[in-house]
C-alpha cells in the first residue's frame, strides 16, 4: 500500500502501560499526526458539506464531535472518523427534499442502527470481504481522492501549480534530510507565508465556504415525532447507517494491516453510532471513517487514540479559535497534502501484480475500483466486490464435487467426493445415468463428501426415488452426522 514517508520508529517502552499503549505511545508524534489528519480534513469536509446541500459549519462541526467521541468510544486506536463523501451523497436527497432538520433526525436513527448492529455482534460480517475487495475498496478510495482535487487545478492559475509542485517537494523531500516534524505541517506553513509575503494569486480556504463563528451548540432535531417523519428518515437513515458502517470497518481493516494490530469491530460499530447520535444533537451530519485521513494519521506517526481525539480538537480550534489565520491557507497547500495521501494510500504493489494474480481475484479488484469510481460510492463498489466474490468462490467450489462410479461384486458403486449445496446439487444428479445403470443394484459412497443445505439432500433424495424407479436397489452409506440430522429433519427415505 505504498511506502511511508515518515518511518522514525516511535519511542516506545519495553512494556508500556495499557493505557499509554493505547492512547499515546509517544506523545509528540500523537499530537503531530494528528495535526496533519486535521488540515487533511477541513477541505474535504467543506466539500463534502457542499454535496449534502449544507452549510460547511455542519460538516465541521459534526467532524469535530464525531472525532472526540469515537476516540473514546471507537475500537480503532488512531482511526480518523469525521463527515465522509459517502455518507453526503446518501443523504443529499433527504437534505433538499425535507431540509437539515430532517437530515439530524436521520442521523440519530442511522446511529441507533449502527449501535445494534455492534451490540449484536455483527462486525464479524467483515470476515467474509475478500482481500481483493479490500484492495479494491483501498485503490478506488484513492482514485477517489485524487480526482477530488481535480476542481482545483482544472483550468488554475500557473501560481496554483506551483504551489502544488513546491509543496509536494516539501512533502517528499523534507523527510531525507529531517523527520522531526511532519513534511506536510511544514509545506503547509511555508506555502501559507510565501503566499502571504509575495501577494500570490493563490485561492485560499476562506473562498471554500463560511467558516464557523461559534462553538456547536446541543439541539434535538426540529421534526415532528410521528409516524409520518419516521416513515420519512427510515430509508435515508438505513443507508446512511450502512454505508457509513461499511466504510469504517473497512478502514479499521486497513490500519489493521498497517499498524499489525487487531482492532474491535463490533466496538467501533457501536462507536460509531453513538458519535452519529452525538453528531446530529450537535447540529452535524452523520459521518464515519476517512481513510485518506486516517492513511495520513498513521504514516505519520499516529498509533494510539490521543492522534484521533487530538485531530478533532485541533479542527475545532483552527475553525474557531484560528480562523483569521486558517483562512488564508492556500488550497494549493492542501491539495498538495491530500496528493500525497493518495499516492501513499494506493496500493501500487496490486497493479504490478495483476497479471499474476488469479484472474478471478483481479476481476473482483478491478470491479470493485470501477464501480467506485464510475458511482462515486463506496458501498456500491464494495457490494458488487462482495457479490462477485460469492459468485466466483461458490463456482470454483460446485466444480470441486466428483462422482467416481466403480464396479464391485456385481453391485454399482458411486463415490461422491467434495462439497454438494446449492450450486453442485444439479451435478450430483446428472452424474447418475440410469441408461448405465439398467435396474442394477446401487450403493452410494458418501464418506468423502459433505451436504450443506436442503437442496442438495433433496437432490440426492431424487436420485435415489430415480433409481428405485427404475429397479434398482439402491444403499446409501458414508453418511455423516451433520447430513444424516438434516435427511432426518426432512423427513426423507434416503437411507
Amino acid at each position: 500500500m505504498g511506502f511511508p514517508l515518515f518511518s522514525a520508529p516511535i519511542p516506545m517502552s519495553r512494556h508500556p502501560h495499557p493505557f499509554r499503549a493505547e492512547w499515546a505511545p509517544s506523545i509528540p508524534r500523537e499530537l503531530m499526526a494528528g495535526a496533519v489528519a486535521t488540515f487533511a480534513l477541513i477541505p474535504e469536509v467543506i466539500a463534502f458539506s457542499f454535496v449534502a446541500g449544507v452549510d460547511p459549519a455542519v460538516g465541521l462541526f459534526a467532524s469535530f464531535v464525531i472525532s472526540i467521541v469515537i476516540a473514546f468510544a471507537g475500537g480503532r486506536p488512531a482511526m480518523v472518523s469525521a463527515a465522509a463523501g459517502s455518507v453526503a451523497l446518501v443523504a443529499a436527497p433527504l437534505v433538499h427534499s425535507h431540509g437539515v432538520q430532517y437530515l439530524f433526525a436521520a442521523g440519530v436513527l442511522a446511529g441507533l442502527v449502527q449501535m445494534l448492529f455492534g451490540w449484536l455482534r455483527l462486525g464479524t460480517l467483515m470476515r467474509y470481504v475478500s482481500g481483493s475487495v479490500r484492495t479494491g475498496f483501498v485503490n478506488a478510495l484513492a482514485i477517489l481522492i485524487f480526482s477530488a482535487q481535480m476542481p482545483h487545478l482544472v483550468g488554475a492559475n500557473l501560481a496554483t501549480w506551483a504551489a502544488v509542485g513546491a509543496g509536494l517537494v516539501i512533502i517528499y523531500g523534507l523527510p531525507r534530510l529531517t523527520t522531526v516534524v511532519p513534511s506536510p505541517l511544514v509545506s503547509i506553513v511555508v506555502l501559507t507565508l510565501a503566499a502571504q509575503w509575495l501577494n500570490l494569486p493563490l485561492k485560499t480556504v476562506a473562498d471554500l465556504g463560511l467558516l464557523p463563528d461559534g462553538l456547536p451548540s446541543f439541539g434535538v432535531p426540529q421534526v415532528p415525532l410521528t409516524w409520518q417523519t419516521l416513515q420519512l428518515i427510515a430509508l435515508p437513515a438505513l443507508a446512511i447507517a450502512m454505508v457509513g458502517l461499511l466504510e469504517s470497518l473497512m478502514t479499521a481493516s486497513v490500519v489493521d494491516e498497517l499498524t499489525d494490530t487487531p482492532s474491535a469491530k463490533n466496538r467501533e460499530a457501536t462507536g460509531l453510532g453513538l458519535a452519529n447520535v452525538a453528531a446530529s444533537f450537535f447540529g452535524g451530519i452523520a459521518g464515519c471513517g476517512m481513510i485518506g485521513q486516517t492513511v495520513s494519521n498513521v504514516r505519520y506517526g499516529g498509533r494510539g487514540r490521543l492522534s484521533t481525539l487530538f485531530a478533532g480538537a485541533f479542527l475545532l480550534v483552527l475553525m474557531v479559535l484560528l480562523k483569521p489565520w486558517v483562512s488564508k491557507v492556500p488550497v494549493a497547500a492542501l491539495v498538495a497534502v491530500m496528493v500525497m495521501v493518495s499516492a501513499s494510500t494506493f496500493d501500487w504493489g496490486s497493479a504490478r501484480a495483476l497479471w499474476r494474480h488469479p484472474k478471478l481475484s483481479s476481476v473482483v479488484m478491478l470491479a470493485t475500483v470501477v464501480v467506485t469510481v464510475l458511482t462515486d460510492n463506496l458501498a456500491a463498489g464494495v457490494a458488487v466486490g462482495v457479490l462477485l466474490s460469492g459468485v466466483f468462490f461458490t463456482f470454483k467450489v460446485a466444480r470441486l464435487i466428483a462422482v467416481q462410479p466403480a464396479e464391485e461384486g456385481g453391485a454399482l458403486v458411486y463415490r461422491v467426493s467434495g462439497q454438494v449445496f446449492f450450486a453442485s446439487a444439479d451435478m450430483l444428479v446428472e452424474a447418475f445415468d440410469i441408461r448405465d445403470i439398467e435396474g442394477r443394484p446401487v450403493r452410494i459412497d458418501l464418506t468423502g463428501t459433505h451436504f450443506w443445505d436442503i437442496t442438495a439432500v433433496n437432490a440426492l433424495d431424487k436420485v435415489c426415488q430415480r433409481l428405485r424407479k427404475h429397479g434398482s436397489a439402491v444403499e446409501v452409506v458414508g453418511m455423516n452426522a451433520q447430513t444424516r440430522a438434516l435427511v432426518s429433519r426432512l423427513d426423507l427415505a434416503i437411507e
